[in-house]
């Protein structure tokens, strides 16, 4: 009887899935395991919703965003018998590995059913948001921060011309990377992230500043941002206990409180779900095929209960209880460094 390994993508999807599941389906092709498909993340295994993956499935996918597998944020064990449907379809389909593509709440599940239910799975990094911890970069990153560079360059355009103050509003929760590295790689004058209180005062005073100086002027936002005194609306949970960031609109809050206190006419952008789609970029490419690699060896080596990481130019295998532990966010240097830009 052949070895078979299943494979999930859970949460939001973004660029580097497929090319991690196609990794993953040629590794299994050289160490002779079967591999399914497991649909919508963790809701598959409850459902019992999966099917054979080829190497022609698979071929194809090295430039291809979302996933072929589909996604959700379900998660078992908010869900009524959850954990044993999920326990119920890996033995009937007979598999003796689960790997999980993921990132703080997929993995999460991941680590709870190694450690309690003793489920043999392994994971990938995937997470536009690059706030997983243990790993350096998580595939979807790169391609986010990519599309919402594009996106603030064409604002800078028009607000050139009309001279205005053009704000971007990327997503990001809990962690400011995207918009710290699209701030940064944009020339963004003024940048806000959920890490730190917002300086109202000091980027009213920073952008009258550099609006005196060329008549227009670029902030970026993260979704996650809280605004002192700002109603933003009550807003539902997901199964993880995070907010749905959807009604929030945190950019146009912004451009009016900036309009307000400057007098300068100001416009937003929501740039969205455009940040997880599109051609990914060639980094997310390759992080995408070396830890789907990595992890289906180390699911040949039986060394469960691990994620395949990057650290530096290598990926290794990292515990799913480290990368899951804690929320990577900007650190203290990081604030530092953006504002030896903000002049």
């Amino acid at each position: 009887m052949s070895k078979r390994v299943g494979i999930l993508t859970g949460g939001g999807d973004c660029c580097g899935l497929n090319p991690a599941i196609r990794g993953a389906v040629y590794r299994a092709y050289d160490l002779h395991y079967e591999v399914f498909g497991i649909r919508d993340g963790w809701r598959g295994l409850i459902d019992g919703d999966l099917f054979n993956i080829g190497l022609e499935d698979a071929e194809e996918l090295v430039d291809k965003a979302g996933t072929i597998l589909g996604t959700s944020r379900t998660n078992p064990f908010k869900v009524e018998d959850g954990v044993k449907m999920v326990l119920r379809t890996i033995k009937n389909y007979g598999l003796d590995a689960i790997l999980a593509m993921g990132g703080e709440d997929t993995l999460g599940v991941a680590n709870r059913l190694f450690k309690e239910y003793k489920i043999k799975v392994v994971g990938a990094p995937k997470t536009m948001d690059n706030d997983l911890s243990a790993t350096d970069f998580t595939f979807g990153f790169d391609s986010s921060v990519t599309r919402a560079v594009e996106a603030m360059k064409s604002l800078e355009d028009t607000g050139k011309s009309h001279h205005r103050v053009m704000i971007l509003e990327v997503m990001g929760r809990h962690a400011g990377w995207v918009a710290l590295y699209t701030g940064l790689s944009a020339g963004a004058d003024w940048v806000l992230l959920p890490e730190e209180v917002p300086d109202i005062e000091g980027m009213c005073k920073q952008l009258q500043r550099v609006y005196s100086r060329k008549k227009y002027a670029l902030v970026v936002v993260s979704e996650g941002v809280e605004l002192p005194g700002a109603d933003t609306g009550k807003e539902e949970l997901d199964q993880f206990g995070h907010m749905i960031l959807r009604k929030r609109g945190i950019g146009q809050i912004l451009g009016d409180i900036i309009c307000e206190k400057t007098g300068i006419e100001t416009r937003h952008a929501v740039i969205g779900h455009m940040q997880r789609g599109g051609i990914p970029t060639v980094f997310d490419r390759i992080l995408g095929l070396r830890t789907g690699v990595k992890a289906m060896e180390l699911i040949e080596k039986q060394d469960f209960g691990k994620m395949a990481a990057l650290k530096g130019n290598k990926i290794i295998a990292v515990p799913l209880e480290e990368a899951t532990k804690d929320i990577k966010k900007v650190s203290k240097e990081w604030l530092t460094f953006a504002k030896i830009f903000f002049k």
